[in-house]
C-alpha cells in the first residue's frame, strides 16, 4: 500500500533529523580532532556545523554525549570490519589472524578514528570527562568489536579465560604498534607495524602462555 501523507511526513522528518545529526557528528569530529574532548565546546561544534548552539542541544544534551555517539558509531564500523574479516577466513586460527589484522588496519588507515578510539585506550590514566554509564557502554562496544577474536580462540578448544587473555594480548600489542604508527616512530625500525602485528597474531595461538596445557595448570593451582 502507498504511504499515507502522515507516514510520508514522519519519514521526511526522520530523514531530516538523521541528516542534521550526521552533520553535527561530522562537525564534532573536526573539533575533537583539533581540541580534544576537554578543549571542545558545544559552541565550537555548533559553529563548525553551521548551527546555533540551541539547535545542537535539540539532538545532544552535552559534548560528552556527542563524543560518545561518534565513538559508538566508530566502534560499530570497527566491529563490521573485524566480523567481515573473520567470516572470510576458513580455520579458527585464520579467523583470529584476519580479525586481528582488520582491527589493526582499521585504526592504521583511519587516524581520526584512532584519535577518537584512544579515549578507550587511555581510559583510567587520567580523568576523561564521560560518565560511568557512557564508559561502560563504550567499553562494551569495544569488546563487541573484539568478539570475533574471542570466538575464534574459543573455536580452537580453549576456555573463556584463555580466550579473554589472548584477545587482551592482541589488543595491547595493537595499541602499542598503533602508537608507533600514529607518531611516525615506526619509521625508526626496518619493518612495518602491520608486519609486526601479523607476526604476533601468528604466535599467539601457538604454544604460548595460554595454551591448553598452561590453562589446565592454572586451573589446578
Amino acid at each position: 500500500m502507498p504511504a499515507t501523507d502522515e507516514e510520508s511526513h514522519y519519514r521526511r522528518r526522520d530523514a531530516v533529523a538523521d541528516h542534521k545529526r550526521s552533520l553535527i557528528l561530522r562537525a564534532a569530529l573536526e573539533v575533537f580532532h583539533t581540541d580534544g574532548l576537554e578543549g571542545a565546546s558545544m559552541r565550537a561544534i555548533a559553529k563548525q556545523a553551521g548551527y546555533t548552539p540551541g539547535a545542537i542541544y535539540a539532538y545532544f544534551p552535552s559534548k560528552e554525549h556527542i563524543y560518545a555517539a561518534a565513538l559508538r558509531e566508530s566502534l560499530g564500523r570497527l566491529g563490521a570490519a573485524t566480523t567481515g574479516a573473520a567470516v572470510g577466513a576458513r580455520s579458527p586460527i585464520q579467523q583470529f589472524e584476519a580479525a586481528g589484522l582488520a582491527f589493526f588496519d582499521f585504526y592504521r588507515t583511519n587516524p581520526r578514528e584512532l584519535d577518537l578510539g584512544f579515549y578507550l585506550f587511555r581510559g583510567g590514566m587520567q580523568p576523561r570527562g564521560l560518565s560511568p554509564e557512557l564508559d561502560r557502554e563504550l567499553n562494551a562496544a569495544l569488546l563487541a568489536a573484539l568478539d570475533p577474536l574471542r570466538r575464534a580462540v574459543r573455536a580452537t578448544g580453549r576456555g573463556e579465560r584463555a580466550a579473554a587473555c589472548l584477545v587482551a594480548d592482541a589488543f595491547a600489542h595493537a595499541s602499542g604498534l598503533l602508537l608507533l604508527e600514529h607518531t611516525g616512530r615506526i619509521g625508526l625500525f626496518p619493518c612495518t607495524g602491520r608486519e609486526l602485528m601479523h607476526r604476533h597474531l601468528k604466535k599467539l595461538l601457538g604454544e604460548g602462555s595460554f595454551s591448553r596445557t598452561r590453562r589446565s595448570t592454572t586451573r589446578q593451582s
